[in-house]
């Protein structure tokens, strides 16, 4: 047996519901034929995909995995179906486009993307998640099918996460962020988030002897811009969290060897040749920042 779309949205609606009665509602099925599809799937793949029990169903390993990929299949099946449809014109670049992206991408570097995407090809429909960059972060969610493209923070030694594809949109200048006026920031305390740093801007700031342990935690970069506004500290911020800063900050230039952060985007070899994907990645490419 090969698993075909129904078998498919079987198992990513009993990973999506916790349960195989939650998916069969949500599927207009039977839960017996919820429950022959997955075993049949199983006995297919050689691999249990979900632990049953009390709790409800959760995935295995193999269940995530698996789950992952029919994902990223029936969406490749919808872009395919759309692509179809538009006779590989302008019109093929339409319907829905999922894009995740960290906060300071989706809110200074996504907007002027996709105000020039929308007006060049109106049937676009972008559905924008803001996903914190840590863990698997955005990629993660491309990786896992849930979105088409995702804006990502890139390492020095990859280009982009393994089994994706994608590059380098940008290249941010990090900056010391400190209350206006204040006549000896460096005195002042650090305020810092998690999502803040790669380990190679830490390795930066771990031979700054000047720069002390962050003694505020932030939920997120928008956060320190107030803490700091506030006089309670300051900052070391990439400059895409920079953009309108308040009046109250000041953005001093921390030198030649100042750290960056390099901005890239990711999306999977299977979409990297969809029409809506690479009209957004030229978008992308196009934005002055």
């Amino acid at each position: 047996m090969e698993l075909g779309p129904r078998e498919l949205r079987v198992v990513v609606a009993v990973e999506r519901e916790g349960s195989f009665s939650a998916a069969a509602v949500a599927l207009g099925m039977t839960q017996s034929a919820v429950s022959h599809s997955v075993r049949a799937s199983e006995r297919a793949l050689g691999a249990v995909l979900f632990e049953r029990g009390r709790f409800g169903a959760r995935p295995t390993a193999a269940g995530s995995r698996v789950v992952g990929y029919a994902r990223r299949v029936l969406r490749l099946l919808d872009v395919m179906a759309a692509e179809a449809r538009g006779g590989g014109g302008r019109e093929a670049v339409a319907g829905p486009l999922r894009i995740v992206a960290f906060r300071s991408a989706a809110l200074h570097l996504l907007p002027a993307a996709l105000q020039r995407l929308t007006a060049r090809h109106p049937g676009v429909e972008p559905e924008v998640r803001i996903v914190r960059e840590v863990g698997a972060g955005a990629a993660g969610e491309v990786a896992d099918g849930r979105a088409d493209l995702a804006v990502v923070t890139l390492g020095t030694s990859s280009p982009v996460p393994p089994g994706l594809v994608g590059g380098r949109l940008l290249t941010e200048p990090y900056a010391l962020v400190h209350p206006a006026g204040h006549p000896d920031p460096r005195s002042l305390p650090l305020v810092d988030w998690e999502e803040n740093c790669s380990s190679y801007t830490r390795d930066w700031w771990a031979a700054q002897d000047w720069i002390p342990r962050a003694s505020v935690e932030a939920e997120d970069d928008g956060a320190v811009l107030s803490l700091v506004a506030g006089g309670l500290g300051m900052a070391i911020m990439p400059r895409l969290s920079l953009t309108g800063a308040p009046e109250a900050v000041q953005i001093s230039d921390l030198g030649a060897d100042r750290p960056t952060r390099e901005v890239g985007y990711a999306t999977t070899p299977e979409l990297a040749g969809a029409f809506a994907v690479r009209a957004l990645i030229r978008e992308l490419r196009a934005v002055e920042v």
